[in-house]
């Protein structure tokens, strides 16, 4: 069971890191490839839509290839996609390939998580969700470095490859003693009538929406307000931390909890709380840190709290990766156009003061989708 977590853990760990590290590069990406700006937004916005389109894939192919062979499977499309995406040409080939097997990640794992830690969903859905936070982190920090070191942007980003494949070796003996179709992997219906299951969709599409808003557009916005850029950055790398903060200390509230309205109404209101304080609260550095990190605090509740209701509010493995693929595809294509229509939002009203307070409307509807799928049910 040891070596199980520990795979579950790796795997979270390289789930987001083989994106993140490409922000800090685009520039030089687009310098070698002659890209245009909109060329250079697909690079964040097409795992997004790879996300929304490949999580409704996963349960067909665990239906077929059983937990933990589903997995195996999108370890190598992730090192193929990571080793292919370096190549000269290759660039948006190997971005879809590393879209689908992190999709695959997204929706597997808390099937993965409520077969083998029915009692434990939430403190092993908030390790793997800190573990992917700090190797994110991590990843995005050391970008340019690596580049710098390794002799440009294509190695810098294949070198994220060695962790794969060492999640891999490690996740390789749950697939050479898995059965096929095994442990309740087999294909359920996704349950797009039921209300619960739709409820829990909106909550995962809201807090996405708003997490990938924040993490495109806050440094702009402190920018605009007179804060200095790399007192931005910072304020980002402390959004990140307060997010992982939040990952190891929700669980412990939610363990031996089957009722998640008041922490679900937590993640609304401390994500609010932030956006509001960036608008409204005297403009220094200081006050602006407080309010990123309350907002950073809340996604990093929002996120463990949605991946744990993907278990709790289901009967078997099965059905969980069926609502985990709905509430990710959904979640995750209404996440992809969210920068993008604030973006226009802010250029339409000449200021930050219409989006943001459109954003703390959003998070009143994740505060009302959190406490309907926070109540204790199970999708019928």
């Amino acid at each position: 069971m040891r070596r199980l977590l520990l795979g579950v853990l790796l795997i979270g760990a390289v789930g987001r890191a083989p994106l993140t590290s490409v922000g800090p590069l685009v520039s030089d990406i687009r310098a070698d490839l002659g890209l245009s700006s909109a060329a250079a937004g697909l690079l964040t916005t097409l795992p997004l839509l790879a996300f929304a389109v490949f999580s409704l894939v996963a349960p067909l192919v665990a239906g077929r290839a059983g937990l933990e062979r589903s997995l195996g499977i999108a370890l190598l499309l992730l090192a193929g996609g990571i080793a292919v995406r370096s190549l000269p040409a290759q660039l948006w080939i190997g971005t879809v390939a590393v879209g689908a097997a992190i999709a695959c990640f997204n929706v597997l794992l808390p099937s993965v998580v409520k077969r083998d830690f029915p009692d434990r969903v939430a403190p092993v859905t908030g390790g793997y969700s800190a573990t992917q936070s700090v190797v994110a982190a991590v990843a995005s920090g050391t970008a340019v470095p690596l580049a710098a070191a390794l002799a440009g942007w294509r190695w810098a980003l294949a070198s994220w490859a060695l962790l794969v494949v060492v999640a891999l070796v490690v996740w390789a003996p749950s697939v050479r003693s898995a059965e096929p179709g095994a442990s309740g992997a087999a294909r359920a219906p996704l349950p797009w009538r039921s209300v619960l299951a739709w409820q829990v969709t909106l909550f995962m599409g809201t807090q996405s929406l708003a997490f990938y808003v924040l993490i495109t557009w806050l440094p702009t916005i402190e920018r605009d307000h007179g804060i200095a850029p790399a007192v931005a950055g910072w304020h980002l790398f402390g959004y990140l931390a307060a997010a992982v903060a939040a990952n190891l200390i929700v669980p412990l509230f939610m363990r031996a909890r089957s009722d998640q309205r008041l922490v679900g109404l937590g993640c609304a209101a401390c994500i609010g709380a932030g956006l509001a304080g960036l608008q409204w609260l005297p403009w220094n550095p200081w006050w602006a840190l407080a309010a990123v990190l309350v907002a950073g605090f809340g996604a990093g509740m929002a996120i463990v709290v949605c991946l744990s209701l993907f278990s709790l509010r289901t009967t078997d493995a099965r059905q969980a990766a069926a609502l985990s693929a709905m509430a990710q595809s959904t979640g995750y294509l209404l996440a992809a156009g969210g920068p993008v229509l604030v973006g226009a939002l802010r250029d339409a009203a000449g200021s930050w003061t219409v989006p943001v307070v459109v954003l703390c409307g959003l998070t009143a509807a994740m505060a009302l989708f959190a406490w309907l799928s926070g109540r204790a049910r199970t999708v019928a």
